[in-house]
């Protein structure tokens, strides 16, 4: 097993890197971030169990907290993220009883399923994807500190967690040990009290398992993470994130099997994203998104109203497919980390609604200026000023708004990485950039208006910097892709029909009629621009 990093813990934040805030479970408060190692941060999130398709909940976490690192990285932090696997488990077994094949196969064909999604996603800032069964020799020496010191014992080949042993035991969940449910059936005979959980679990005939100094078996759930977040990241690491239905029992399990093994704190900031549940939509880019506070209710109400694959979750392949992985990613972002998301299909469609504003943005901005907009070469890197950093000097009015707004953008996720704000001012952004189009009449074929288009190029610069760190319109979208992408071209050609109609009527002086069409569009959210070079449209956001 690795070691804890040798440099002493820092007690306060190093210099020049932002006060950014977070909020950490155990604290039930927002306290600001301090890395342990200078800027070096260590992240570790708890993937899924690999025995079936990923379903839409299964992507929260990663998504989040593939955002929190990149924003993280964008201020100057080095961050390396473990997402484990977990490929060994009763259900696992369970499934290859089943379908009458290996357990491993099984796990080969989900973590493959898994890592698509993760993909389609954009979820690509992993640093490691560690597998269980790789590391069953960590997980027996773990498991062996732990009786030496007292904390564990073996009972008929399995072994178990004595929680009362821990001073500290339900400090995560505010539980105490009257309140913990342990696990039923033949294990409970062979515990010391109700509460404890197993470390190891001696096999029963024709069960996968391994040797080791209690019999054949193989590792219980919890000890599976402790020991992989050790081996990646050391005794003690700055943030551990998950669902909220995972604080009780693994990451209360978690913290006790940890801290109780190395004498030190598991974690830092205990990091628990919401959960997902069926219901109606918001406005996207309105009031919901806007939210500053996790208004997500009790972990308890949460856990009950859940999306998971005992409620007929599933078909995330068959859903990306219908509304392509950026749709989906700008869904999961546009509420804060910590509130419930309230999945629907309509809610998807409203949101590919909302973001082909973006994306007749860029085409517009690529039709005026000759750049394209997925070509723009924005900072990387926070300004190390500690002030918002702009490209460019342009004399224009509206670089003193942009930067406002990327100041704003960039508090929201200094304050616990609130990407649900920071959505809201990318659409404000836009309409910003928008009117800098209609007011200096900035299109294909006119006299260049210099402080215009330089206002324009700045301010596209910076929506390129903004959309980067939540990971949004990275690539150019495949055309034909989604359920409103596979239907652009008839959009389109519908619109030439509506714009020619109008052209007719008003070479006929058929106002009445030109006018009814413009109010007409107008009233299902498209506005038809004018212009010396003919008549476009745009959704309006």
């Amino acid at each position: 097993m690795s070691t804890a990093p040798a440099t002493a813990p820092s007690t306060q934040a190093p210099q020049n890197l932002p006060a950014i805030r977070v909020y950490n479970t155990l604290s039930k408060t927002k306290e600001p971030f301090q890395p342990l190692h200078g800027n070096r941060v260590g992240m570790y999130l708890c993937g899924p169990t690999v025995y079936k398709e990923a379903h839409i909940g299964h992507m929260v976490g990663p998504v989040i907290f593939d955002t929190i690192k990149r924003f993280l990285t964008y201020s100057g932090y080095d961050v390396n993220w473990v997402v484990n696997i977990t490929d060994v488990d009763d259900k696992l077994i369970a499934q290859s009883q089943e379908r009458g094949i290996p357990m491993s196969q099984i796990a080969v064909e989900m973590t493959a399923d898994y890592l698509a999604n993760l993909r389609e996603l954009g979820v690509n800032q992993i640093n490691h994807l560690p597998r269980a069964t790789d590391h069953i020799e960590g997980i027996i020496a773990f498991i062996e500190t732990l009786i030496a010191r007292g904390f564990a014992y073996a009972s008929d080949g399995d072994v178990f967690f004595d929680v009362t042993r821990d001073p500290h035991y339900g400090e995560l969940s505010n539980r105490s040990l009257d309140q913990m449910q342990g696990e039923g059936g033949g294990a409970a005979a062979r515990k010391r009290s109700p509460g404890d959980f197993a470390l190891w679990k001696g096999a029963k005939p024709g069960e996968p398992s391994w040797n080791s100094p209690w019999g054949l078996g193989r590792p219980g759930w919890h000890i599976e993470c402790s020991a992989m977040s050790h081996y990646y990241l050391g005794e003690t690491f700055d943030i551990h994130g998950g669902g909220l239905d995972l604080v009780f029992p693994h990451h209360e399990n978690e913290r006790a099997q940890s801290g109780c093994c190395h004498g030190a704190p598991m974690v830092k900031y205990w990091l628990h994203n919401g959960l997902m549940r069926a219901g109606a939509a918001g406005k996207v880019g309105g009031r919901s998104d806007r939210e500053n506070a996790a208004e997500g209710g009790s972990v308890e109400e949460q856990t009950a109203g859940k999306i998971s694959r005992s409620k007929g979750a599933g078909g995330l392949a068959d859903l990306i497919r219908r509304h392509t992985g950026e749709r989906i990613r700008f869904f999961l972002l546009r509420t804060h980390y910590r509130s419930t998301i309230v999945f629907n299909d309509e809610g998807l469609l409203e949101t590919g609604t909302a973001m082909e504003s973006f994306y007749r943005f860029f085409d517009r901005f690529e039709a005026i200026t000759g750049q394209s907009f997925y070509a723009l070469v924005a900072p990387r890197r926070r300004a190390a000023t500690g002030g918002p950093h702009f490209p460019g000097q342009a004399p224009e009015p509206v670089v003193a708004q942009v930067i406002e707004l990327k100041a704003k953008f960039l508090e929201a996720m200094d304050d616990d990485f609130n990407t649900g704000l920071g959505i809201s001012l990318l659409f404000d952004l836009l309409r910003l950039l928008n009117r800098q189009i209609d007011t200096h009449s900035l299109a294909v074929g006119t006299k260049v208006d210099a402080a215009g288009m330089a206002g324009l190029l700045a301010g596209a610069q910076v929506l390129r910097e903004l959309t980067a760190i939540l990971g949004l319109f990275v690539k150019k979208p495949i055309a034909g892709s989604g359920d409103s992408g596979g239907d652009a071209e008839r959009v389109e050609q519908l619109m030439g029909l509506m714009i020619d109609l109008r052209k007719e009527a008003r070479a006929a002086k058929n106002f009445a009629m030109s006018d009814a069409i413009r109010d007409r569009l107008a009233a299902i959210g498209i506005a038809l621009l004018d212009g010396k070079d003919g008549t476009t449209w745009e959704r309006k956001s």
